[in-house]
């Protein structure tokens, strides 16, 4: 089954927010003005929507969500003598109250009643990551409208890891693949060490020392895949039965609610690293994984190992130190202190569309940043100048590998 843009809205509208729109000191209207060209979308009578807001912080702390309601009307319906001017209502929330002048709005037509308010602010990630998404990378400052009912917009990684960290669920399954899985691990959900396995073995053509960026994505993938329809299974069932003695406990549904997503996010983690370590073992590259630095430090891999590293005599410039973050964000500092020893360091992420400041930052912090090639599209051609592939950075380590052994 493929994903399609389509699949989750009808349609767009994007604009720029101005003053009027977020300042309370300047207006309190709160309606998105210069918006007329929704009426593609939504027509020319009044209608009422159920608003979901979002606002797409960098800092996954201060991402706010709301719920409100939407009206579209025409605020010169009763002048008949002037052209219509339409506006779209929305009733007061935090997110709207978060916003700033620049920032971006994309709204979104999810149903026929239905509507999500992404906001970013400016200059974010968050911001990039959908200019990309819905190819606005042009807009500048106008309002920018895109009817995708029939547009076979298909999203690959990168648009799909998009269109999830908004928080709507990605619902493709594999179920030929759903009677080997509970046969495997009818008990629960395995360690992810075994499920990255599993998921490795159900693609025969992989090609981890000529294609590892290929690769890595085809495995991820694949992973993610597997891990929904198992996890589908198994909410299916706990929903057939119930939560507590009752079958209608809120704190054993919210607990319950609470340990599917922890075990979400802990296994992408999890599975981005054991993947990467079957990549450098296919390709005889030394390495260790998880041990302590300097105050206890545990960065990812040390290359060509932790030995080495606590060697004084061993050459500085033949040790490498690489992070491994499927979500970069504001989260990619958190490496630059996990190596004393290692000036220049290596960040690998699968987040794709990251801000020209971030990356700026990164540069300027003497963080190399390494992108899977796939991904590398969603950046500026100036950033991609600027990283490497998975592929370039083996390459680097087994000749760091070659010059040690001479």
């Amino acid at each position: 089954m493929s994903i399609q843009l389509s699949n989750f809205f009808s349609g767009i509208g994007a604009k720029k927010l101005s003053e009027v729109e977020v300042e309370p000191d300047i207006s309190n209207q709160h309606e998105f003005n210069g918006v007329t060209a929704l009426r593609d979308i939504f027509g020319t009578q009044k209608i009422s929507f159920q608003g979901r807001f979002i606002y797409l912080s960098d800092d996954e702390e201060q991402i706010l969500e709301d719920t409100g309601n939407l009206t579209w009307y025409d605020s010169r319906i009763k002048d008949p003598t002037r052209s219509a001017e339409f506006r779209l209502y929305y009733s007061p929330n935090k997110v709207i109250d978060g916003a700033e002048q620049g920032d971006l709005a994309v709204i979104g037509r999810i149903s026929d009643d239905k509507l999500a308010i992404l906001i970013a602010p400016k200059g974010s990630t968050s911001e990039k990551q959908l200019l990309w998404l819905f190819g606005l990378e042009d807009m500048g400052s106008s309002f920018v409208l895109k009817d995708l009912t029939d547009k076979d917009i298909q999203l690959n990684y990168a648009g799909q890891y998009i269109i999830s960290s908004f928080g709507f669920e990605i619902q493709d399954t594999a179920p030929d693949y759903l009677d080997e899985l509970i046969k495997r691990f009818s008990k629960g959900f395995p360690t992810t060490s075994e499920f990255s396995d599993y998921a490795r073995s159900t693609i025969g053509d992989a090609s981890a020392v000529d294609e590892p960026d290929t690769t890595l994505l085809n495995w991820m993938e694949r992973e993610l895949l597997l891990f929904r329809t198992l996890e589908n299974h198994f909410v299916s069932k706990k929903l057939q039965k119930g939560f507590g003695d009752t079958g209608t406990d809120v704190d054993d549904f919210i607990s319950y609610s609470l340990s599917v997503q922890n075990r979400r996010k802990s296994r992408a983690g999890y599975a981005f690293e054991n993947h990467l370590a079957v990549l450098f073992d296919s390709n005889n590259i030394l390495y260790s994984r998880g041990c302590k630095t300097e105050r206890n430090n545990k960065p990812d891999f040390l290359f060509p190992g932790i030995s080495q590293y606590n060697n004084i005599g061993f050459a500085t410039e033949l040790l490498t130190m690489l992070g491994v973050k499927t979500t970069a964000k504001d989260r990619w500092r958190q490496v630059l202190s996990e190596a004393d020893r290692i000036e220049n360091k290596h960040l690998i992420t699968l987040e794709p569309a990251i801000s020209k400041n971030q990356t700026d930052e990164m540069i300027a912090k003497n963080l190399q940043l390494v992108i899977p090639k796939q991904l590398q599209a969603t950046y500026t051609e100036e950033q991609q100048s600027d990283m490497i592939n998975l592929y370039e950075f083996i390459r680097i380590i087994k000749d760091n590998q070659n010059q040690n052994r001479n």
